[in-house]
């Protein structure tokens, strides 16, 4: 593109701007990238220009399109930030080196490179919102000419357009940005489903103009009976959103019928519901497909009326009401809105304080990023943000909180109050006790119960939906796993200096130990030990190198006194440990006098598996994480243990085998017997203290007539399970 012919095609915008120094600016960026040419051999400055006429197109201000026309100086030429500063002074200078990506440092991984760039971007756009606009024009002109590029690089920049830039868009309000963005994504990643689907689309051109005259011309007569001004338009749903109906609803195209939208732009809100009432006079509405975001307004400033109506031939058409302010809105979102630090030469803008309301769900992913640590995790976060629908629902007082579809109970208390999601105890939905995975619906309306002595659990993470309860149930798990863990190494490492009679090392010992081990502090040393991540040996190993010195340091007459006062445990001792943080498998069950193994498990402690348990074979290659087990009886203690019976049914069975396991002084939890063609089949949970007393059960049960077989099942389900021990 020569300077003439893009001078020429930003005439129509040449009131509005400083056409004087939008030709410096061109001028500039084509001298510093004389002789660079894009892969379709044109001259690199025609991607400038072009990014420059998308940004003249959203009618946004001469220095965001001055901006764009040098936003690739600093990374693709030597240009230098004072030759910015110098040129056009530092408000450009300071968008361009926001659009500027990462150079210069050394990254671990691709992904950490990405996340760091992302992360950039988001501090830069809480700066200037113009970097992000500059974005969205840069990265679809690139998308409009990839099919230049090498197959691989193409489905890359696809697929991060799809996963990051479109949903960017979307949540900034630009409607008009994301479609052909999500569209051109489709084109390179589905490439036969994108051009069957765009066939189809095209040869029911015909088809789909006279479907929306239909509708909108008695729409636009009763409309004007009434005396409301509108203009009244129709258009096909964009092609991916029509793919993502065809792949959800496992339909063709031929049977997806909500494909056509109509729009009412009215001159006033009062308006928009006045035509509404008219539009369901007109035809039978849908109830379940009405939203009102005029009343409740989406997080990216979008406001409508939608309603989906029965209309000609059976077709259902949507229809979307709303004022042309709205509709520029809800078009180019936040470039309808911006004006840049009080600016009052550029029309249809709004102060910063006003896009900082109504963006409020940016500053709070810029709060969760600040303690991102790991690349993968900020990414994940990011989607989820990025992704989300939304659905409205109201506390006990009546007050609005917006969420992300599919949004649960734990999510609403977190976006309450931190404190409020780490006591949920339960919650209630319009008055009715939920489990806490229930997703919620707009309208509901929910009340959270709460227990000072309730904890969050790691199993809320596979559940919730917001990136804010995901990250702070994540922390207090890795809180409470490094202190479970930093407990459990101190003892492991005590106890085992005891049990060679062996003094303490002082704390500067420790930490050269720790340093020497890769850990950055004696606490990060011990819950090392006892997260299983550094063995005992090693500690040991580089404490005592050689016999003679771990010799020369006896423990002192105070230790062993109280060693000796401590006693010998009972129950159960884990190298010396006795009943510390220890958890009782459910894969396996099992019981004192069962031949058991220790695994020292990342942050939970030390969990018990029979030597025979199959799930010992998964840490076959950890033997650093084992430890050795003596299990004595311990009268206080009980555990549940399923046993499986089977036998001949008579009359009076199940009583007998009840009296049986009853004279053995045996607890039963819950039992059940099934009558089968054969026979009969049933199940007994029974509280034991050891193996032995488990075998008198089994024993008795045995003996009674008419059973057959009693077997010990491995498994307990949460409902018989209810607790793992019985104190």
């Amino acid at each position: 593109m020569t300077r003439k012919q893009f001078l020429k095609q930003l005439e129509p915008h040449a009131e509005r701007l400083d056409m004087a120094l939008v030709d410096r600016a061109f001028e500039f960026s084509e001298r510093a990238h004389l002789g660079q040419k894009r892969l379709s051999g044109e001259p690199y400055v025609s991607h400038c220009a072009e990014v420059a006429r998308i940004l003249a197109d959203l009618h946004l201000d001469s220095t965001t399109v001055v901006a764009g026309l040098v936003h690739d100086v600093l990374e693709d030429t030597g240009t230098t930030q004072r030759d910015l500063l110098q040129a056009f002074g530092p408000e450009v200078a300071e968008i361009v080196d926001g659009v500027t990506k990462i150079g210069h440092i050394p990254f671990r991984s691709v992904e950490e490179r990405q996340a760091e760039n992302y992360r950039k971007l988001l501090l830069s756009i809480a700066k200037d919102l113009r970097i992000l606009l500059i974005k969205f024009a840069d990265r679809l002109h690139n998308m409009r000419t990839l099919d230049y590029l090498p197959d691989e690089k193409r489905r890359r920049i696809a697929l991060e357009t799809r996963e990051i830039y479109a949903p960017l868009a979307h949540r900034f309000g630009m409607a008009m940005v994301r479609w052909e963005l999500e569209d051109l994504a489709f084109k390179f990643l589905e490439s036969d489903a994108y051009g069957e689907l765009a066939k189809k689309i095209a040869r029911k051109r015909k088809e789909r103009e006279r479907l929306i005259h239909s509708v909108s011309e008695p729409l636009g007569e009763a409309l004007a009976e009434a005396g409301i001004r509108a203009e009244i338009g129709g258009r096909p749903k964009h092609l991916y959103s029509i793919y993502r109906k065809m792949i959800v609803r496992d339909k063709p195209l031929e049977e997806i019928y909500d494909l056509l939208a109509i729009r009412v732009l009215t001159e006033s809100v009062r308006d928009c519901y006045h035509a509404l009432g008219i539009t369901h006079t007109l035809w039978t509405p849908l109830h379940e497909r009405f939203k009102d975001y005029i009343a409740t307004p989406k997080s990216n400033m979008y406001q409508s009326l939608h309603t989906t109506v029965f209309g000609p031939e059976g077709h259902l058409f949507e229809i979307q009401i709303r004022t042309g302010e709205m509709h520029r809105t809800a078009e180019i979102g936040v470039a309808a809105h911006w004006r840049y630090k009080g600016s009052s030469n550029e029309k249809g803008g709004s102060n910063g304080s006003e896009i900082d309301e109504k963006l409020s769900w940016f500053r709070q992913m810029l709060d969760w990023q600040k303690d991102m640590t790991d690349p993968r995790e900020f990414l994940e976060y990011l989607k989820i943000d990025l992704f989300k629908d939304e659905i409205f629902v109201f506390t006990p007082k009546g007050d609005l909180i917006q969420l992300p579809s599919s949004a649960t109970p734990i999510d609403f208390a977190f976006m309450v109050h931190t404190q409020v999601g780490l006591h949920c105890s339960g919650a209630k939905v319009n008055g009715r006790i939920v489990p806490l995975h229930k997703e919620l619906r707009s309208g509901d309306t929910v009340q959270i119960l709460t227990s000072p002595t309730q904890r969050p659990s790691r199993d809320w993470v596979n559940f919730v939906r917001t990136s804010k309860a995901r990250q702070i149930i994540r922390r207090w798990v890795r809180e409470e796993e490094f202190k479970n863990s930093l407990a459990l190494g101190k003892e492991l490492i005590e106890k085992e200096l005891r049990r060679n009679r062996v003094g303490k090392p002082d704390p500067e010992e420790l930490l050269a130990v720790a340093q020497k081990l890769k850990q950055p502090s004696v606490d990060a040393l011990h819950a090392a030990v006892g997260a299983g991540d550094v063995s005992l040996s090693q500690v040991w190993n580089e404490l005592f190198p050689t016999e003679e010195e771990a010799r020369r340091r006896p423990s002192s007459a105070f230790e062993r006194l109280v060693d000796k006062v401590k006693g010998a445990p009972s129950g159960l001792k884990i190298q010396g440990i006795d009943n510390m943080m220890v958890r009782y498998s459910q894969c396996c069950q099992p019981l004192p006098g069962d031949p058991v193994m220790g695994y020292v498990t990342r942050g939970r402690g030390v969990s018990i598996h029979r030597t025979d348990c199959p799930n010992l074979l998964s840490i076959a290659d950890l033997p650093e994480r084992r430890v050795d087990i003596i299990w004595e009886s311990d009268k206080d203690r009980s555990f549940l243990v399923r046993l499986v019976v089977a036998g001949t049914d008579r009359r009076g069975l199940f009583a007998d085998v009840a009296g049986a396991v009853s004279r053995t002084s045996t607890n039963i939890k819950s039992g059940e017997l099934t009558a089968l063609d054969h026979g009969f089949e049933g199940t007994f949970v029974v509280e034991v203290s050891d193996l032995g007393h488990l075998n008198r059960v089994i024993a008795a049960m045995r003996r009674v007539e008419g059973v057959v077989a009693v077997e010990r099942k491995e498994y307990l389900s949460s409902n018989e399970r209810g607790i793992e021990t019985v104190a």
